[in-house]
């Protein structure tokens, strides 16, 4: 029972995890041509002047361009993409699309993906034209054939009709793209009032995808990226010198199947995953199925003492050393056998479980070209003869001459026992290293939920959706409206908020220095930093009294109104942090400085600037990504969300919210989250690996406690005379208890001397990844040994002490 048991739980974790790692290293698998597609990535260089690494799945327009006309031989085919989630007006009815994807080209001669109605072919033939997933056809017409009908997408150009050429199948989960409607557009018209985002380098809004003629030719194309981004991305020229975008950024072509586990996660369309984590998971799952081999190793050899008298008249008789092991090992297989039916069994029942904690769509298949058929069958085997090897190989080689002699006791046939102590000592180990790594994973997860993040995430809502044409300008009226409902005590906009979906970064010159430095700018209005719970450290906030904060500008650009604002100068706020990059010794020094940076979007040169107040350093991000400096400019408009401070029942301030955008903004539907909600939301991949290690760390305690058991009980029972003897001399219940305890508990002394430092290692890489984290202190170690000891004893001491109060006259008796 202990080895079935034991074996079925090993291998069910085997088969859910390597079901996982197919599923996480099979994304895109499934698409036609995958060899020759290829994603353009942008990968940026830490820089001396503060620039952050970052690599990033976007790309700039320009840069698709330039690969498509550099390399016409090797280049089929290159899309841009957008993404964003628009208001869309059916029948005069507005709704929003979370995946819409905008394209200038024929995205589906790039992706070729099954279509229920339509072609492929014919799918985007114009930029009016649009298809849509079979789900959102569904969701939009339900039954009824929605080619040739008519949907109006409402972007930074107003209202624009779009007729409906096809349907295709939903993205499959296993896909790094993924689109409930793709519609094609006119890129001059979509960027028509900002021409600068067609020719920027550095500005990154979408993804270029690239189909190439063959797929050697990405080799050839990567060799050459530096010498094409030499000769393509030209210098900017301005007061504080001549820089070249190319200096600090790097492009990359990146194979559709390689995006998922890239090393570009940065900007993804779709959520990816580290190899890391995937090859972590992998060797985990072998180290328990490898634990429970274990149990069957160290419980076969532990009963050799039963067995020696089989082998002995077997091989009397006439067995032979090969014909014992084939019996040995085709008991292990067939112990095995049961063991896989009972694991896919629970493989089965668990797969939905499974599949909802990590948001896939793993399914299991026993035959065809995803079947799992000939690996089970392969993991039986595999996991068959690693378990009876030894063990077949031990006991076949018993002398029947030495067991079967009158004066010899079938228990010394047992051996010395070293081995099992060291497999013992191998169990524990794993078992104390996955409960020390989930309680790390376990306690950063949490301190990055928790931790001050330099604004206060209670009570605070955050209302996006404010970046749609429906809006109109309509969102400052809703901001003051807001600011009269009972309970609200601050609202204001801001173009960044709680998990920004983009990044805007300027350069910064001192005025006695012509040395960049990178800092993020984002606009704000009044009361921003109230509304958000930041804390101002030195001088003061904005004011609207005061011309100066005010850094607004006419979009589309006029370039008197900009020439007039590069004269005149603005006031802006730092962080913390800021001070820090600008070389000031305090927050309080930096007050009153004068700086110039890059604020016009016209090549009028370096604008003045003037520090009036430092705040404290805010994370909007994940811990995951560096503390970025940020530079705060009031302005009037540009803004994509508003920040609402409130107090008291979090549900009524929602629905007053609610109210209030609606009866100002009726065509753009109401999008507010709560700030913990979004924070929880960061680090759900997280808190899933914790748990995915704190079910691991239980399985492995559950299979080393099994296994300790079963050794337990065979030693009791081949010391079974010795107990009885220490009885009558005059040994008690409680020293007999302690004598066996101490025994088995002496392996998981010594497993924690080893679990502890591999532990500590792989943690403390793996804290590595945050920017902020956990201190890797002694209670982690000391809690998960503490506790594998206190389960080892608990585990034999129940046994022990039904055979310690066993009376001596019954172990005696056959003497």
């Amino acid at each position: 029972m202990i080895n079935i048991t034991g074996l079925a739980i090993g291998l069910a974790a085997c088969v859910l995890i390597l079901l996982y790692v197919r599923y996480e290293q099979s994304y895109d698998d499934w698409l036609p041509d995958a060899e020759r597609v290829f994603q353009l990535q942008t990968l940026y260089e830490a820089t001396e002047s503060g620039g952050e690494e970052m690599n990033l799945q976007m790309s700039a327009i320009v840069a698709g361009r330039a690969l498509e006309k550099d390399y016409p031989g090797q280049v089929e085919n290159v899309v841009w993409v957008r993404s964003f989630s628009p208001v869309i007006l059916q029948d005069g009815q507005a709704s929003v699309t979370e995946d819409l994807r905008m394209v200038d080209g024929d995205l589906f001669a790039i992706f070729d993906v099954p279509f229920v109605r339509g072609s492929a072919a014919n799918a985007l033939p114009d930029t009016h034209s649009i298809a849509l997933s079979e789900s959102e056809a569904q969701r939009r017409f339900g039954d009824q054939d929605p080619v040739g009908r008519t949907l109006t997408i409402v972007d930074n150009n107003g209202p624009v009709d779009y007729r409906v050429t096809g349907v295709f199948e939903d993205w499959p989960e296993h896909s790094s793209f993924s689109a409930d409607a793709v519609a094609r557009f006119d890129l001059g018209a979509q960027f028509a009032d900002r021409e600068y985002a067609l020719t920027g380098w550095n500005n990154q809004q979408g993804w270029n995808y690239v189909k190439l003629r063959q797929p050697a030719d990405a080799a050839l194309i990567n060799e050459r990226m530096p010498a094409w981004e030499k000769r393509n991305i030209p210098d900017d020229v301005g007061e504080g010198g001549t820089t070249n975008p190319g200096d600090f950024q790097d492009y990359r072509l990146t194979n559709i199947r390689d995006i998922h586990l890239g090393e570009a996660q940065a900007a993804s369309v779709t959520p990816g995953n580290d190899r890391f984590t995937v090859t972590t998971f992998a060797v985990i799952a072998v180290l328990v199925l490898g634990m429970a081999c274990v149990n069957f190793t160290n419980l076969a050899t532990a009963r050799s003492s039963q067995r020696a008298r089989e082998v002995a008249l077997r091989k009397v008789l006439g067995a032979s050393r090969r014909q014992l092991i084939t019996q040995f090992l085709g008991e292990s297989l067939l112990v095995t056998a049961i063991a896989m039916l009972l694991a896919l069994t629970a493989t089965e029942l668990l797969l939905p479980v499974f599949n909802g904690f990590l948001g896939s769509d793993i399914a299991v298949t026993y035959f065809g070209a995803g079947g799992i058929l000939l690996p089970v069958i392969a993991l039986t085997l595999v996991v068959g003869l690693a378990a009876g090897l030894y063990p077949a190989f031990y006991l076949s080689r018993f002398e029947p001459a030495q067991i079967l002699k009158a004066n010899k006791s079938a228990a010394d046939a047992g051996g010395s026992g070293q081995l099992r102590n060291v497999l013992v000592v191998g169990q524990f180990a794993v078992s104390i290293g996955l409960i020390i790594c989930t309680a790390v994973i376990y306690g950063q997860t949490v301190y990055a939920r928790t931790s001050d993040a330099g604004y206060v995430r209670d009570g605070l809502l955050q209302i996006e959706n404010l970046g749609y044409r429906g809006v109109d300008g309509r969102d400052q009226q809703v901001v003051e409206q807001l600011r009269r409902v009972p309970g609200v005590e601050a609202a204001a906009r801001t173009q960044i908020a709680v998990d920004p979906g983009g990044n805007s970064v300027s350069r910064v010159y001192r005025t006695d220095s012509m040395e960049p430095i990178d800092l993020g700018q984002y606009s704000v209005e009044t009361g921003f930093f109230d509304a958000m719970g930041m804390k101002l450290i030195a001088g003061r906030d904005f004011s609207n009294a005061i011309g100066r904060d005010d850094s607004t500008t006419p979009f589309p650009i006029e370039e008197a109104a900009e020439r007039a604002f590069a004269e005149r100068g603005a006031n802006v706020i730092v962080t913390r942090e800021a001070t820090r990059r600008l070389g000031f010794t305090s927050p309080q020094e930096a007050v009153g400085k004068q700086l110039r940076s890059e604020l016009t979007q016209s090549e009028l040169g370096l604008v003045p600037i003037t520090i009036v107040g430092v705040v404290e350093d805010a994370r909007f991000r994940s811990l995951r990504a560096p503390l970025q400096p940020i530079m705060y400019l009031m302005r009037r408009e540009g803004f994509g969300a508003i920040a609402v401070r409130y107090s008291g029942d979090p549900a009524r301030t929602r629905e007053a919210a609610e109210t209030v955008w609606t009866r100002n903004i009726p065509q753009v539907p109401f999008d507010g989250r709560f700030a913990d909600d979004i924070v929880r939301e960061q680090y759900e991949q997280e808190a899933a690996r914790s748990q995915i290690f704190a079910a691991f760390a239980i399985l492995a305690v559950i299979i080393g406690c099994l296994g300790l058991f079963g050794l337990a009980a065979f030693t009791a029972e081949r010391r079974t005379k010795e107990i009885g003897i220490r009885k009558v001399l005059g040994a008690r219940t409680r020293d007999i208890v302690q004598l066996l305890v101490w025994q088995f508990t002496r392996p998981v002394i010594i497993a924690n001397l080893i679990a502890w430092p591999a532990a500590w290692w792989l943690m403390r890489d793996w804290l590595n990844n945050f920017d902020a984290r956990i201190d890797l202190t002694p209670v982690p170690f000391l809690l998960a040994g503490a506790l594998a000891l206190i389960i080892a004893v608990a585990t034999i001491a129940v046994h022990a002490w039904r055979v310690a109060g066993t009376s001596p006259v019954r172990a005696l008796r056959y003497e």
